[in-house]
């Protein structure tokens, strides 16, 4: 966008060239623009990607648009019109990815290799998939929930914007400093500090372009998580005093220890966010936890499985470890290892028919299957 060569502004339609997306009725006329998919308004489909296993074919990105075999997620359309509400989706940027390779005329691992990694200095990432063999020596073996491997290893993923980064901590963190500093106009070696401040501003769900931005409004930080099949990943930065950490996971089960680790971190260096709640769970009939058994569809290809076990009420997220829920009332549910509710919603005759996710400041409704 500094170079000239894309607007953040104009209907993406006008960038893409392999590919457009379709114009359906529920768009209300809007275009759909870079920006709204960096922030994650532009009303599309998709939330995230399994990736594919390396006995498995991998499509091209048109097909992944399309929805196309041998992609195993849905074709990515408009669901919403832009600006209507906020919801997290990588397929907008896969749109993105294909609007970029389009514009520049160049492999995405290239270009992001080019203009972003190499002059922040990010020695240990790469957007390259499958990963390289120059990299297997840093890399962790995924791992599923129940402690064996992920069949296979890693996963590819042609979603190279949305879930093809291989990077480690101390890269991840080599960026959040690189932000940091932009901010402040003393090392712009990707962005201006101007185009940095336009990043890091919040709008609809608390999201600017690419990032979530969370905090005080005279502290903020900036922060982002990564969920792939076997990893469970999160950073957070804060804008102005230079502080920061990133905990990197190789288990489905992973995302547990690490809010514990950011927890720690953000106890012993005294920061003002990230600190654990006290809550105090009270005890609910078992006959009626059995009412809230079942699949809730959060977003296609990503459920939340709820079970009964033991007397304990579970959840699975796609992809994801158990985790335990415990009730604040009848109807409201929380888990220790993540900062969340689950609301469940009942209809005139009592029975359970979604629930209701809040987290980061989202409300995020999930009809039960």
């Amino acid at each position: 966008m500094e170079q000239g060569k894309l607007s953040l502004d104009a209907d993406i339609n006008t960038e893409l060239k392999s590919w457009k997306l379709p114009t359906d009725p529920v768009q209300g006329g809007k275009p759909v623009t870079l920006r709204e998919l960096l922030t994650h308004t532009g009303g599309t489909t998709v939330h995230g990607f399994p990736g594919y296993a390396s006995t498995e074919p991998v499509p091209t990105l048109v097909q992944v648009l399309n929805g196309e075999k041998p992609a195993n997620t849905p074709a990515i359309r408009s669901e919403t019109a832009p600006m209507a509400r906020w919801n997290y989706s990588g397929g907008g940027f896969t749109i993105m990815q294909q609007a970029v390779i389009d514009v520049s005329g160049e492999p995405f691992s290239k270009l992001l290799h080019d203009t972003v990694l190499a002059p922040i200095g990010m020695t240990h990432s790469t957007y390259e998939q499958p990963l390289p063999g120059r990299f297997a020596p840093y890399a962790a073996v995924p791992y599923r929930g129940d402690g064996k491997p992920v069949e296979g290893g890693a996963h590819t993923y042609p979603e190279l914007a949305a879930a093809g980064l291989w990077t480690t901590p101390t890269d991840i963190l080599t960026y959040a400093i690189e932000v940091e500093k932009s901010l402040d106009g003393k090392a712009n070696h990707v962005l201006s500090a101007d185009m940095t401040k336009q990043m890091l501003t919040p709008g609809m769900g608390s999201w600017g372009l690419g990032l979530q931005i969370g905090g005080a409004a005279d502290n903020p930080y900036f922060t982002h998580g990564g969920v792939n099949e076997g990893f469970i990943n999160n950073f957070a930065a804060y804008e102005k005093n230079g502080e920061g950490a990133a905990v990197m996971t190789n288990s489905d089960n992973g995302g547990a220890l690490g809010d514990e680790i950011l927890h720690s971190i953000a106890a012993e260096y005294g920061w003002p966010d990230w600190h654990p709640k006290v809550r105090t769970a009270l005890p609910v009939d078992a006959k009626l936890l059995a009412l809230y058994a079942g699949t809730y569809t959060l977003a296609p290809n990503f459920d939340l499985v709820v079970t009964v076990e033991n007397g304990q009420l579970m959840t699975q997220a796609t992809g994801q470890g158990k985790i335990a829920l415990y009730a604040e009332s009848e109807t409201r549910f929380f888990p220790v290892v993540i900062d969340a509710d689950i609301d469940f919603v009942k209809d005139a005759d009592g029975k359970v028919t979604s629930l209701v996710l809040h987290q980061n400041g989202h409300d995020m409704p999930a009809p039960r299957k």
